[in-house]
């Protein structure tokens, strides 16, 4: 083959490239451009009424971003359950909350497995001497690069009640930020305006505390689950800071600005 063609084929190549990531720009920016329906809107006011707290000029940036969930991600029903609209929604919303006012992105989530209730799955568990084989009862799992695996009753249970404490979709995709670092270890991408020392000063020292508080049997606004590693604590500080955020400014003032300036909202001051 002369070099003439060669070069013809290569840049054919780099075109076909070049076009289809205008491409995928283009129906992204479609995407987050796009309202969600009446009906759409009619259903997220029942299932996840904590949206009404939304500050009304982040409304059209959810809708836009939860078109472009819907678009990249696929579910898939498991043990008979019956896949509806209103699930996907549902935990769509759940998960476009968290980065609602972010510039960051849930890049390699492409799966959701939902399952009727409580998933039970065999896990062999090491405690250094042996290994235990046994089976575990999960309401939510989180793999890195995806897919996040959730019970139904439990994300449902979670929009439907914004103030508990718990939200096993926000808890699994607080795991998927986590982990766009390429390590899932409780430090997310930061925002520009964010230090490093300052994360680790606040996120640190509240985790010590916290973990002080589980151990001498008290019951810390955080959930107690958080108390085993550095990645849930972040996971489920995440959750407290969206449902019991007056809560975690009070105990966890540190904490509860980093957390705002990471997600660059304030929801103590809505709820």
């Amino acid at each position: 083959m002369t070099l003439a063609p060669i070069i013809v084929l290569a840049l054919m190549v780099v075109g076909g490239l070049v076009f289809r990531n205008i491409s995928r720009r283009r129906r992204r920016e479609r995407l987050l451009a796009t309202p969600l329906t009446d009906e759409q809107r009619q259903m997220l006011e029942r299932l996840v009424p904590a949206l009404r707290h939304l500050p009304p000029s982040l409304r059209p940036k959810l809708e836009g971003k939860i078109n472009l969930f819907l678009d990249q991600v696929t579910f898939h029903a498991y043990q008979g359950l019956e896949l509806r609209d209103e699930m996907r929604l549902s935990v769509a919303a759940q998960a476009c909350l968290l980065i609602v006012n972010s510039p960051v992105w849930y890049e390699t989530v492409r799966t959701v497995l939902l399952y009727p209730s409580t998933i039970r799955t065999s896990r062999n568990r090491d405690d250094g001497f042996v290994v235990h084989e046994g089976e575990t009862h999960l309401a939510g799992e989180s793999w890195t690069r995806g897919p996040v695996v959730l019970s139904w009753d439990h994300a449902l249970k979670g929009g439907l009640d914004a103030d508990d404490g718990h939200n096993v979709v926000m808890h699994e995709f607080a795991h998927q930020l986590d982990s766009l670092t390429g390590h899932t270890n409780g430090i997310p991408i930061l925002r520009k305006d964010q230090s490093y020392a300052g994360w680790e000063k606040a996120m640190l020292d509240a985790y010590n505390d916290h973990v002080k508080r589980v151990e001498n049997g008290h019951r810390p606004v955080i959930d107690p689950y958080g108390a085993i590693n550095h990645q849930e604590f972040f996971a489920v500080a995440t959750v407290t800071f969206f449902e019991k955020p007056r809560e975690l400014k009070r105990d966890e003032p540190a904490l509860y600005a980093q957390l705002a300036k990471l997600f660059a909202l304030d929801p103590a001051e809505c709820a």
